[in-house]
């Protein structure tokens, strides 16, 4: 029986079993909606604001300026639905990048059918952002850059400092995309000069369906769901508490592991990369240096077509991915390779190994064992 080895993190994480355990806790005995006055529903509250301190204090960000959501996508077209459209009578002009996750690639199509200008600014080959091509697009009607921390496919850290700072000093809003970063490098929204940022549970080994928005106090955004009054009357919806509670543990087990998990991470990604590379006709997508997340590993294998090497890696207990899960089953190569400039054919041959909590020194080299000879068994039979 072959063995079963994850390696898609930035699809997704496994729920920490200390998560469950708070969670299960606002599952059977405080069940109470925050929103009422009684016992249990007091204790749901404490819960709640309990969490909203741990998401602030992982990013250094005061506790009421975190709003809870159902997770990245929401977060996302939040922040940028919100802030369009309350400031609209300043200008209609946004700026983002091409590699953008489509939740916010997908959100700016949306508001160019409103009348909306939107400027998709170029990658390098790393998929880094140059910010002199940033300072070019800025016009007088520039209302938001939304520039994401770390990409899902690739793993190139933005220079989100440097950005936040250009656009703080020109009063620009400046929003990112952190799905990918948070529980994994150090973010400081304040002195990075972030703006607003998403975030998502179960990139972090939290529930999947909660996330979270950071608004910078003073930031002028119109809600997305209207209904009732809660999170302070922004953000309408009966309370998720086991899910509320499930990020605020979730995250502040990833933040006071950060350090040792990233040095952990880091060397297995760079050995892993190191071996893969050995592989002839082998390439790194993505930054080659430390503006990479420490978990991901993007390779293209020329002449190999991906889908069919993930059927095979899948028939042998090893789960990889071929780009964005939000992507699964689309015909169409990935958007973030093409930007930095492969072919259609090399994006199409390419495959995003993500290592996490859970992978070892011991799944890495059967992983790399099995690759080698499934590479060589789709070459030799062309």
């Amino acid at each position: 029986m072959n063995r079963e080895i994850y390696m898609d993190y930035a699809a997704t994480t496994y729920m920490k079993p200390e998560v469950i355990k708070d969670m299960k806790t606002y599952m059977d005995e405080y069940f109470g909606n925050a929103s009422s006055i009684y016992h249990i529903s007091r204790k749901t509250r404490m819960a709640i604001d309990i969490s909203r301190k741990r998401v602030a204090d992982a990013i250094n960000s005061n506790i009421d300026e975190i709003y809870f959501t159902s997770g990245g996508s929401e977060s996302d077209n939040w922040a940028l639905k919100g802030i369009a459209f309350a400031n609209k009578d300043k200008g209609k002009h946004i700026i983002t990048t091409a590699i953008e996750h489509h939740a916010v690639i997908n959100t700016c199509k949306y508001l160019e059918k409103l009348g909306f200008e939107i400027t998709y600014l170029p990658v390098n080959k790393y998929g880094m952002v140059d910010l002199h091509n940033l300072k070019k697009a800025v016009r007088k009607d520039t209302i938001l850059v939304s520039v994401m921390f770390a990409n899902n496919e690739i793993g190139t850290i933005e220079p989100v400092k440097k950005i936040g700072d250009f656009c703080r000093h020109n009063k620009i809003i400046f929003h990112t995309d952190a799905v990918q970063a948070v529980g994994n490098i150090p973010i400081d929204v304040k002195t990075m000069n972030i703006d607003l940022l998403s975030m998502s549970s179960h990139k972090f080994y939290g529930p999947k369906g909660v996330g979270a928005l950071y608004i910078r106090k003073g930031i002028r955004i119109d809600s997305l769901i209207h209904g009732g009054s809660q999170e302070r009357g922004r953000r309408a919806g009966t309370y998720n508490t086991p899910g509320i509670v499930g990020i605020g543990k979730a995250i502040s087990i990833a933040v006071k592991n950060l350090e040792v998990q990233k040095e952990r991470l880091t060397k297995l990604r760079d050995m892993f990369i190191k071996e893969l590379l050995e592989i002839q006709d082998t390439s790194l997508n993505g930054s080659p240096g430390k503006e990479r997340l420490p978990g991901n590993i993007n390779v293209t294998f020329k002449g190999i077509e991906a889908e069919t090497l993930l059927i095979m890696l899948d028939s042998r207990g090893i789960y990889v991915s071929s780009g964005s899960a939000c992507s699964a089953g689309a015909l169409e190569p990935s958007h973030v390779l093409i930007a930095i400039g492969l072919t259609e054919s090399m994006a199409k041959s390419s495959i995003r190994f993500t290592i996490g909590s859970g992978t070892t020194y011991e799944e890495i080299a059967y992983v790399l064992e099995v690759v080698k000879e499934c590479v060589n068994k789709l070459r030799n039979n062309k």
